[in-house]
């Protein structure tokens, strides 16, 4: 006879706090011109991976609300 196990809770997804989800210290992610940001159309010196410029916090932003928006159309796919 097998011992049964019980499931153990997911672990809590960590909250979002900015500066976290990207890594931008490779030299390529900088520019000497600042071109508008991707976003918000601000000067920006850092280039994302496409090279198009953009502010780190900004994409970071961006990617929340994809994230979210994601897991939204998710949710409500698999509740019809």
């Amino acid at each position: 006879m097998t011992a049964r196990r019980r499931r153990r809770d997911p672990p809590p997804e960590p909250e979002y706090t900015p500066g976290q989800l990207l890594d931008w210290r490779d030299s390529s992610h900088w520019s000497d011109r600042p071109l508008p940001c991707r976003y918000c159309g601000f000067p920006a010196h850092t280039r994302d991976s496409r090279m198009k410029p953009a502010h780190k916090v900004c994409a970071e932003e961006a990617l929340a609300i994809q994230a979210a928006e994601a897991e939204a159309a998710y949710r409500l796919k698999g509740t019809t």
